[in-house]
Formats: C-alpha cells, structure tokens, sequence
C-alpha cells in the first residue's frame, strides 16, 4: 500500500434500535476524522438517511453498490440492503438483530479480501443476532471462525490491556476451560500482539489468578498450582517476561498494573470490570491474534439511551484510532522485519 494512500475503515453499523448510528454520526460529523481513513459504512443510505435525520445532523453521505466506488473523502455507504427498515430505538427486535448480521458478514467479506484495511464494529445485541444461521455469542467468536489466527479478546487503552484466557464462557465451566495449552496459546498471543501491534520490545505481562488469593496454596482451589504456575514457570524459561499468578482481588486497586504493558485474566468479569471501572468511554476492544484488524467500542447497544442524542462517542472514535494505530505498526513491523541487509545487485 502507498504511504500516502488513506487507510479504507469498514464500520458494520450493530444494531439499529441502539447507539451505534448516533455514534458513528458523531465521530465523522468531524470533517477532520477524513484526513486518517475513509470510512466505509456497511448499511444502506436511506437508513443512514433517517438516522442523519433523526438527529438532526449536516453529515453527508456516499451511497455506493459495490466496493470499487468507494471514494477517498467521502463517508461511504454501502447498500447491503435496500429497502426500508422501521427503526424503534430501545427495542429488542430479533428482526432488527438480521441486519447487524447482515452488516457484519458483508463487512467481514471485504476485510478478508482485502476491500477493506481494518474493521471497526459497532455494538450488537448478542441476543437478537442469535438465528439459525448465526450461533456466535459476539463478534470475536465469529471473526474467530472467518479470519485466520487465533483470537483473544483484548481491552485496550494507551495505559492499560487486558487480555483473557477465557472470555464468553459460564462462570462455573471456566476451570475446565483453562488448560496448559490455553494458557501458552494466550500469553503467546499477547506477547506478539504487544510486539507487532503496539511496538513494545521486550513486554512484560502480568497473569491473573483462577481462584481467590491465586488459590491460596490449594485452599481455594487446586487449579493455579497444578496448571496456572508451572505452565506460567515453561513460559519463563523462553525468557518471556511473564509474572504471576497475582491475587485478582488487589491487583488493580493497588495499582500494580501500572508496572506491566498487559494483563491477562482468566475469564471474562475478572478484567473487564476493573478495566471498565477504569477506563470506560475511552477503551477499546481490539481482537488480537488475527491476520486482519478488527475494533469496537468498550460499551454495548445502550438501549435506554438510544436516539435520545446522549451518546457518547469517546470509545467508538478511540477504537477507530486503534485500528489505524495497529495496522500502521503491523505494516512497518513488516518492513522492518525483512532482511535489512539482503545484498544489492551488482552494477555491471
């Protein structure tokens, strides 16, 4: 790709009775959001159209039929459907839950062949999207399936990341979960994303506990002496900056996350509350591990919020810089990596 060339931004609009139009809306209303990407919304025009409408907003857009109109510049639009669809903000409607789908799956399409550079997703309600068809309970879990590596949920800010071993698993199935497998394939992941993505050299990553106080030597579950620490010691030995296991429950309040690049929990509410009482409105989800970039805010559809115009946009326009962030270094890890010294032909 040129340098100069804008980086292509597909948005896949979530579903429509939340706030994903209000703020996608918002953060291109700023005509200065044009000079970092041009963005590619995978909806159609006359609902962008209405929501443009609804909340009273001078955006202009650029209905497009297929991915070769797209043009630098412009907020395009690519018409996924055409006809007409009655939006009722705040409503669970499984019906309206087909378009997220279908917003989705054509914007995945053209991240996979490259129509598109990144992926920037806006909140989707896990229950409407659920079909016959589609059985994934978020978007990592689908793009885990369609794009190629392996996925890991990570939470990010400039100051704070967290990982997870698991992520939209039950609560009582996550030790059964975690194996020694798991683990490396998760630190591994972290600690390339760390290096590649966000140009830390040499990151050092801090693991979270199974169980209270890390099991506090088999009293509270057996799990962290007899899988988290040995495997966490193989790491160690392939001179990994790896540290842990740490008591979950004072890890954050004493601020020990400051001395790590990464922290990897092992399931899902273990890091993202602390790392949403923490930095939410300004976190991003980035979905690390996969050959292509994929974003989203830190919140959901905020259905008692919808079409109200309070919405703020601070975490979906922060998840559209990361995108742009991580796949501008992705790109000069690239050239950096190739052989720097591969010798020059000879002048006759």
């Amino acid at each position: 790709m040129e340098k100069d060339k804008k980086i292509k931004l597909g948005i896949s609009i979530g579903d429509l009775n939340g706030i994903g139009s209000e703020i996608i809306i918002k953060t291109f209303e700023d005509n200065r959001m044009l000079e970092f990407c041009t963005p590619v919304i995978f909806a159609s025009i006359k609902t962008m159209s209405f929501f443009k409408k609804h909340f009273k907003s001078s955006i202009n857009f650029h209905g497009i039929n297929h991915l070769d109109q797209i043009i630098a510049g412009k907020i395009n639009v690519l018409n996924v459907w055409k006809e007409g669809v009655i939006i009722n903000f705040g409503e669970e409607n499984t019906e309206i839950g087909l378009y997220s789908v279908k917003s989705l799956e054509a914007a995945t399409n053209a991240l996979k062949d490259g129509s598109i550079d990144v992926l920037v997703t806006a909140p989707i309600h896990k229950h409407n999207i659920q079909s016959e068809s589609f059985k994934f309970p978020g978007h990592t879990n689908y793009l885990a399936e369609k794009l190629e590596g392996n996925s890991l949920m990570f939470m990010v800010t400039e100051s704070l990341k967290v990982g997870l071993l698991t992520d939209h698993v039950p609560v009582k199935d996550v030790p059964q979960h975690i194996n020694a497998e798991l683990i490396e394939e998760k630190v591994a992941t972290v600690y390339e994303s760390l290096v590649k993505d966000f140009r830390i050299s040499k990151p050092k990553i801090a693991v979270l506990g199974i169980n209270p106080h890390a099991g506090d030597n088999g009293v509270i579950g057996e799990e962290d002496d007899t899988v988290l620490k040995p495997t966490l010691e193989r790491i160690r030995e392939d001179k990994k900056l790896v540290y842990g296991p740490y008591s979950a429950d004072s890890f954050f309040g004493s601020g020990n996350y400051k001395n790590f690049d990464a922290v990897i929990a092992a399931y899902h509410d273990q890091g993202l509350i602390p790392f949403k009482t923490i930095a939410f409105g300004h976190g991003v989800n980035f979905t690390a591990g996969l050959n292509k970039v994929r974003t989203s805010p830190d919140h959901g559809t905020a259905f008692e919020i919808a079409g109200k115009g309070e919405a703020d946009n601070g975490s979906f326009k922060e998840a559209v810089f990361t995108a742009i962030h991580v796949f501008k270094n992705r790109r000069e890890y690239e050239l950096m990596s190739k052989n720097p010294l591969k010798p020059r032909p000879k002048k006759i």
